[in-house]
């Protein structure tokens, strides 16, 4: 089946039960201290076996590598394809950009950083250029974080010349205005890089430090290797390595409202309220962005999801406790293929065989 069909297929599956072993889900909600209550139905127990089915079928998707489903907590169904694993080391490209925004939001709470409204020549000054355009000044921590900084992109055609420069930060910082600060969104991974050497600065760590150190309490979760910049600072929104399900742990602790399984509080509600607020919108594809998340409605509920190059894709339905993980070959752009559009199309699917 050519992918252009996917859509259509997946459609046409028949929601019946069918003889898998997976685990069952809960018929309701464990709910953590501290974490934000949600109105739970008895969950449909023969939703395993139509997910089972969907990712079965979704195996006529090449590029796809993995697939985690679980909701309030519970695995419904995991699948790794060809001779991918759950375990194996991948890199999330973009999707790691939501990850930066949990550390800001930290960092917020913690005092390192005033807030969102901070502008940026606090941290930055030395790395402006000499007579920089006034606007720079005007740039916050906000602006950076929902991709309305104003300046020329560092993502797309103009990605591998800022990476062949030799300061990241200034390249990006001398990059010319093509909207006013606050404007439209400007979808540049120099944006989360600037925050990345910003957190740095502030707390005098590397930021895989920090997250290491900050997220050390969230069981499953671990960064593998992350790419740095000429300078020595973590490249903030790609080339980090996780594992699937590493980045599912990640997933559910925005799910679970920022507490662990535990109920330790890592990520303040407010953050995570603040970071899926719809701020602007994608240009490429009409969605809502809010601080590094997209956000999209799906089979008549919301979803908020990261992604990243390829097909890296975090999908989490607070209104139905569902996280989902999916990875996917890095090799070719899931945008302009339709490749991106398939897996939301698969994403719709898990979310109506719920029966909710």
């Amino acid at each position: 089946m050519q992918r252009r069909t996917l859509l259509a297929a997946l459609a046409a599956i028949p929601m019946v039960p069918l003889t898998v072993s997976l685990k069952p889900s809960a018929a309701w909600a464990q709910v953590p201290a501290g974490t934000q209550e949600r109105a739970t139905e008895p969950h449909d127990p023969d939703a395993n076996s139509r997910i089972a089915r969907l990712l079965e079928d979704a195996t006529r998707l090449e590029p796809l590598e993995t697939v985690i489903v679980s909701r309030d907590g519970e695995l419904l169904a995991e699948r790794a394809y060809g001779s991918h694993s759950l375990t194996g080391s991948t890199n999330i490209k973009s999707a790691s950009k939501v990850i930066v925004s949990a550390l800001v939001g930290m960092a917020i709470d913690k005092g390192l950083l005033q807030g969102v409204d901070q502008k940026i020549e606090t941290v930055l000054r030395s790395e402006f250029p000499s007579n920089p355009d006034p606007r720079l000044s005007e740039i916050t921590i906000g602006h950076l974080l929902s991709m309305q900084a104003g300046l020329a992109r560092m993502s797309g055609s103009n990605y591998g010349r800022w990476v062949s420069s030799r300061n990241w930060t200034r390249f990006a910082l001398a990059a010319d205005f093509v909207d006013e600060p606050g404007g439209g969104m400007l979808y540049s991974t120099a944006s989360t890089h600037l925050l990345s050497v910003i957190l740095t600065k502030v707390s005098k760590k590397p930021t895989l430090a920090l997250a290491r150190e900050w997220l050390s309490p969230l069981d499953g979760f671990r960064i593998g290797s992350w790419h740095r910049d000429p300078q020595g600072y973590y490249l903030g929104g790609n080339q980090m390595a996780m594992t699937p399900r590493s980045l599912h742990a990640f997933g559910e602790l925005y799910r679970r409202g920022g507490v662990t399984k535990d109920g330790e509080r890592l990520v303040s509600e407010a953050w995570i309220a603040e970071s899926w607020k719809p701020r602007t919108s994608s240009v490429f594809n009409g969605d809502g962005y809010g601080y590094a998340w997209f956000l999209k409605d799906m089979a008549g509920v919301p979803v908020k999801y990261a992604w990243g190059y390829g097909g890296q894709m975090l999908y989490i339905v607070p209104d139905l406790g569902l996280t989902v993980t999916m990875t996917s070959s890095e090799g070719e752009p899931s945008a302009r293929t339709g490749y991106r559009d398939e897996l939301h199309a698969l994403m719709t699917s898990i979310i109506g065989a719920q029966g909710a």
